[in-house]
């Protein structure tokens, strides 16, 4: 199956699609009046019998055998005509799952995205690729805007990239009025449920857009982040028509989810630490605050660190250097808000690590899962202290319900609250991690996955039913007035005015605990929320009351709390700080994870390096991010087959046509010399 374009002899969609590699091609970046274009080569799409599969076009043009779980399936419904909602992990390859069908139905693509950087690399990819593609947005003048529309409807493109306001403009309508349109896609689809987690009004919008469209064109809506909730929302809002619901799984096998229970400090020297021990791995870290965010990386910036920051309260500009600092591999690692999300294409991030507890799991998934989308290890480490939740509360406090009505909001805060509580619950399990994540979106797990910082992590049994009846007669004492700290700091006999204020140093629990740590009475608590013997009231002031207490009065039952190990303590000060046990981690991703994928696999992490050199070169020189080019996985396959010429290259896993006659030789070159320098 290495055939090439000009083998397939058929008016079909390659056909038409193969003069994307001519250098009179239209390439639409952003320098849309430059571009020139040659009619006589736009040719009517499937003017003749198409002949073309799904899986030449995947060869063709992405350089891959076969399709992912869910693909295949999500492609042949498309192409029966039906609607589709796909609900597929990050890094699961969402997006072959439209552009594949793309090129084969005979009309254009729309595909809806949020974020002018998600438009603006994916189309960068699909000219890398071979594949024409624009996008249409607000970086662009309206001459360029124009000069796209002009192209789009004589056929040059085959998919345009827009945001959903662009949808609601006139010019744009009449554009779409007057051209064939086979397919509106819309990606980051939980954006239109407001119990999504990045609810976009502006979604609401886009049916009453395709309602407009003649022909009827299929709707495909594309997430990686969606409750039954948000999954039915996404399903009427759009109404969608007999869909083909596809829901791949949530399991991201290649990721290694790891929790530490860290003060601020110990979290600077953990972070400090981890970048040190992988100097060339790609990283994203998450704070919960612009504050946090602009400490953090002047920490890191006087400890010489390739770093760069990103926050909303940063001048558009700069924001966007930082981005593409981080995206072209500039700098090694980049500390963000959650404003840094979705968007972010770059597949060869190594590592999340979050400062601070997000808000929500989806919130968390979809942030970890920025790591890895190239399949290889990669690991999500979330640094969690009691003072993350408070944080949490405040930020939610101050939620923007513009348009909202009471009852709705009031439903918002009641998720907001439940979602936070689960993610809380996230950080103090001592079960699977995995699991808990794949239980939180419904998925029904049954052995630990033996590859998360719990599974392989010790543990000590702490028999604590008599701490439990101190602490539901504390509560009782304090009558359900008062919240898990002042309830904590009553039992270990804290000299807190606050507590004086509100007598409980009179209460007969005061300091019956005191002999346990604060750490070990908030497990406790967890627990028994989770076990109906308290309940925890939502909102910003939360507070606890008694539950179903009546199994504490039986003698027989027991409390019992299983509790970390105590590790290595990381010094505060940096003189005599001590790194984490590397046996802290996943044995598969210990050390760098790209060197040691290479080593573990017998791969010749030497040569990696090598290609990775050439790739960075070849970027700089095409002006695209590196894993643009070639991805880690890729770069990892040529160490390991060490193709010797064309056909052999073809056979490297993400090496298409077009890359192949752009890239291919200089690669082949590189790892000629390496082979004779070392034999």
């Amino acid at each position: 199956m290495h055939a090439t374009l000009n083998m397939i002899k058929t008016k079909s969609t390659l056909e038409v699609c193969n003069f994307a590699t001519t250098k009179q091609s239209p390439i639409f970046i952003a320098g849309v009046n430059k571009l020139t274009t040659n009619n006589s080569n736009i040719q009517e799409m499937n003017s003749g019998t198409p002949t073309v599969t799904p899986l030449q076009i995947l060869k063709t043009y992405f350089g891959y055998d076969s399709f992912r779980k869910g693909q295949g399936e999500i492609i042949d419904t498309i192409l029966s005509g039906r609607d589709a909602l796909a609900i597929m992990p990050t890094g699961a390859g969402k997006s072959l799952c439209y552009q594949v069908p793309a090129l084969l139905l005979p009309g254009i693509t729309l595909v809806v995205s949020p974020l002018i950087s998600l438009m603006q690399d994916q189309v960068k990819s699909l000219n890398e690729a071979g594949i024409h593609a624009a996008y249409i947005n607000s970086s662009l003048t309206e001459g360029q805007i124009n000069k796209a529309l002009s192209f789009a409807a004589r056929g040059v493109y085959k998919i345009i990239y827009v945001a959903p306001e662009r949808l609601e403009t006139a010019s744009f309508l009449s554009f779409a009025l007057h051209t064939p349109i086979s397919m509106v896609t819309v990606d980051e689809a939980h954006c239109i449920s407001q119990w999504g987690q990045d609810f976009r009004p502006s979604y609401l919008k886009i049916i009453d857009f395709v309602e407009q469209l003649p022909g009827n064109p299929i709707i495909s809506a594309f997430t990686a982040t969606a409750t039954e909730v948000v999954k039915n929302d996404i399903a009427r809002i759009l109404k969608l028509k007999n869909p083909n619901v596809v829901v791949t799984g949530f399991d991201r096998e290649n990721l290694y989810y790891q929790v530490e229970h860290l003060t601020g400090k110990q979290k600077d020297i953990f972070i400090q630490n981890y970048i040190e021990t992988h100097p060339n791995e790609s990283g994203i870290i998450y704070c919960a605050t612009r504050k946090n965010v602009d400490t953090l990386y002047e920490k890191l910036l006087k400890q010489c660190v390739s770093v760069t920051r990103y926050h909303a309260g940063m001048s558009n500009d700069i924001r966007k250097k930082s981005q593409d600092d981080f995206i072209y591999d500039r700098a090694q690692v980049v500390i963000a808000t959650n404003a840094f999300g979705m968007g972010i294409d770059k597949s060869n991030v190594r590592f999340v690590i979050h400062y601070n507890m997000p808000q929500s799991m989806e919130n968390y998934y979809q942030e970890a899962g920025r790591a890895g989308r190239d399949g290889e290890p990669a690991k999500c480490i979330l640094l969690f202290s009691t003072q993350d939740v408070m944080i949490s509360k405040l930020l939610l406090g101050s939620k923007d319900f513009e348009g909202m009505d009471f009852q709705e909001i009031e439903q918002v805060k009641h998720q907001d609250s439940r979602r936070l509580q689960l993610m809380e619950g996230y950080c103090m399990t001592t079960s699977c991690l995995r699991n808990y994540i794949l239980e939180y979106f419904g998925e029904t797990t049954h052995q630990p996955c033996d590859n998360c910082g719990n599974c392989h992590q010790e543990f000590e049994e702490l028999d604590m039913t008599l701490d439990a009846k101190w602490v539901v007669g504390c509560i009782t004492e304090m009558r359900g007035r008062y919240g898990q700290a002042l309830v904590i700091g009553t039992l270990l006999g804290s000299k807190k005015a606050r507590l004086k204020d509100i007598g409980a140093t009179s209460y007969n629990c005061y300091g019956q605990l005191e002999n346990r740590t604060e750490a070990d009475l908030r497990l406790l608590i967890s627990q028994m929320i989770r076990m109906g013997y308290i309940t925890q009231t939502e909102g910003e002031y939360s507070v606890l009351k008694a539950g179903n207490i009546a199994d504490l009065q039986n003698k027989n039952t027991k409390i019992i709390i299983k509790k970390f190990k105590e590790k290595e303590k990381i010094s505060t000060t940096k003189k005599h700080k001590t790194p984490f046990k590397k046996d802290s981690f996943s044995a598969s991703t210990e050390s760098s994870s790209t060197d040691s994928t290479a080593t573990n696999s017998s791969h010749n992490s030497a040569l990696f390096e090598a290609l990775r050199q050439l790739r960075r070169q070849i970027a700089k020189e095409e002006s695209v991010p590196p894993y643009i080019v070639f991805t880690d996985r890729t770069l990892i396959d040529m160490c390991s087959k060490l193709p010797q010429n064309e056909d052999e290259m073809l056979n490297v896993s993400g090496v298409g046509q077009n890359k192949l006659k752009k890239y291919g030789q200089r690669f082949l070159q590189e790892i000629s010399a390496f082979q004779s320098a070392n034999h």
